[in-house]
């Protein structure tokens, strides 16, 4: 990292983040990659050590391809989870099987647990090789203004009381669900009223204690609880709090080991690394821009675990603002193009927030009674063939696309360019970002203006076959992948944003490019939203 100690009296910024978990690294990354001047600050003088989220998804993994940590390049950090996700009641009956294996659109597995400490120390060294961004740990945002060109933070050091000035084009607030950014814009927070307290748990079995690689939901009503991986050699457990007991009951390390006991887990074979109550919550910041402040993460959102979604919701956020902030930053589209990033990713994320809160509506039954309706009754749609309930796919919200298949994820597969070995789309080409067209002549026609434009933009020209040709990449389908894609879809052309989203898809390449780039510059109106609209989303 940086040199702290000749911190100059004032800094200046094309960004500022405020806050450096892992939402504020990728965004750091994804900026200063593009040559961008970011300053990022945090009040803790070091990482947190211990881990929370545990495991992420295909579009998850995606993401952290493009930061350099491609998921099987760090098999000591994220392992896949092939396998079932089983629901049983208090007596050990399926109540559900949820199916986790396989690979998803994206190109990797659908479901992954890692270890969060390791991931953050491994962004750490990406962002320890990029001049431009300057992280300054053990400073604190205390006030923040804003006029109609730049926004300016005081920031003060933990240690010294010295303070500091940063002005920026753009400040980003990462700062986590307390976030002091989103207080200081004043935007208004929408709240569904979702409290449940539970004792969160990871432990370090031995490993000769070989304990099964699998992930599980109890939902004994004795006993409300979770069982999954925790990343390579580590386990979670998540027990909910009872009515009758407080928090302070619950979160003692003796009490973590009385409820781990039952599964095989003692202080003679495993490590108790961290055990801590948390208060799952749900809710949502109402607008996600107040002039030159932006939201990001927790600061934006919040949902219970049970999906597993919320950090993958923080990192999709990062995928969406950054490339729009690149291009405005870089005068290749207006500022209007900021107002698309709450636009299309509030309806997603809602989407998830409300998923997650369903899911524990069924888990976090206490009363018998309920609970035995609710066993009856899953068995029974279970036994008669019924489906296991599937995270959305919900495309994103009104902006940057167009058609039906606008805003939905774009896939990945591998391609083979020039006889080279094959290997996935993003590592061929650098990222997501590419007009595909099944013909390479369908892309010679592009006007010049147009090509360079969508390569300034990082959006390369692939072709599916055709001759070689100037500013055009033949690509080998290896797999099919893309030409099933675009039968599906329809198509013989289609333009993926940086972001592995869909503008859309079509017959005619430069009929999309020309739209994509139009959208740009003048985005289609984004209605006010009020708390009602939001809630019926």
């Amino acid at each position: 990292m940086h040199n702290l100690n000749a911190a100059p009296p004032s800094l200046s910024a094309d960004v500022l983040i405020v806050g450096f978990g892992p939402v504020g690294k990728l965004l750091a990354i994804q900026l200063g990659r593009r040559g961008h001047a970011v300053v990022v600050v945090d009040r803790q003088h070091a990482g947190y050590p211990l881990p929370r989220a545990v495991t992420h998804c295909s579009d998850f993994a995606r993401i952290l391809q493009s930061a350099g940590l491609a998921p099987d390049t760090i098999p000591e950090i994220t392992q896949p989870y092939d396998d079932m996700y089983v629901w049983r009641d208090g007596e050990g009956r399926t109540l559900v099987e949820v199916d986790w294996s396989g690979r998803g659109e994206s190109g990797w597995y659908n479901t992954y647990f890692f270890h969060q400490p390791s991931l953050e120390k491994a962004l750490d060294e990406v962002i320890g090789g990029l001049p431009t961004v300057r992280v300054m740990r053990g400073w604190e945002a205390v006030h923040l203004s804003q006029d109609a060109d730049t926004a300016t933070a005081a920031i003060r050091a933990a240690g010294t009381g010295e303070q500091l000035g940063v002005t920026a084009r753009w400040v980003v607030g990462a700062d986590g669900a307390n976030s002091q950014i989103r207080r200081w814009a004043g935007i208004e927070w929408h709240d569904e009223g979702y409290f449940y307290d539970w004792l969160v748990v990871d432990v370090k079995p031995d490993p000769e204690l070989e304990f099964p690689h699998v992930a599980a939901q109890s939902c004994d009503v004795r006993r409300p609880s979770t069982m999954v991986p925790g990343g390579p050699g580590r386990r979670r457990w998540e027990f909910m709090r009872l009515p009758h007991e407080s928090k302070d009951e619950l979160n003692r390390p003796g009490k973590a080991w009385e409820l781990l006991a039952p599964y095989g887990i003692t202080p003679a074979n495993a490590e108790l690394e961290r055990h801590s109550v948390y208060t799952f919550q749900a809710g949502w910041a109402t607008r996600w821009r107040e002039g030159r402040v932006l939201l990001a993460g927790d600061a934006a959102h919040l949902m219970p675990p049970f999906a597993g979604q919320g950090l993958g919701a923080g990192v999709r956020d990062v995928m969406n603002l950054g490339w729009k902030l690149d291009a405005v930053l870089r005068g290749l589209a207006g500022e209007r193009l900021l107002d698309t990033y709450d636009s299309e990713r509030l309806r997603h994320v809602v989407a998830f927030v409300r998923f997650s809160m369903d899911l524990g509506k069924v888990i976090c039954i206490s009363d018998p009674e309920e609970a035995a309706a609710r066993d009856t009754r899953m068995i029974a749609e279970w036994a008669a063939g019924m489906k296991p309930p599937a995270p959305p796919r919900p495309p994103l919200g009104p902006g940057v696309h167009t058609g039906p298949a606008g805003g939905h994820l774009a896939r990945q597969g591998r391609v083979r360019i020039r006889g080279r070995a094959p290997a996935l789309f993003d590592d061929v080409f650098g990222g997501p970002g590419a007009l595909i067209a099944r013909s390479a002549p369908s892309l010679t026609v592009l006007p010049g203006e147009t090509r360079t434009a969508l390569q300034d933009l990082g959006i390369d020209l692939v072709a599916l076959s055709g001759p070689d040709v100037p500013e055009v990449t033949v690509a080998e389908d290896v797999d099919g992948v893309y030409a099933s894609w675009l039968d599906g879809l329809a198509a013989d052309a289609v333009l993926v944003r940086p972001d592995f989203h869909l503008y859309g898809a079509g017959r005619d390449a430069t009929e999309l490019a020309t739209g994509f780039l139009t959208r740009l510059d003048a985005p289609e109106p984004v209605t006010e939203r009020t708390d009602e609209r939001i809630a019926i989303a």
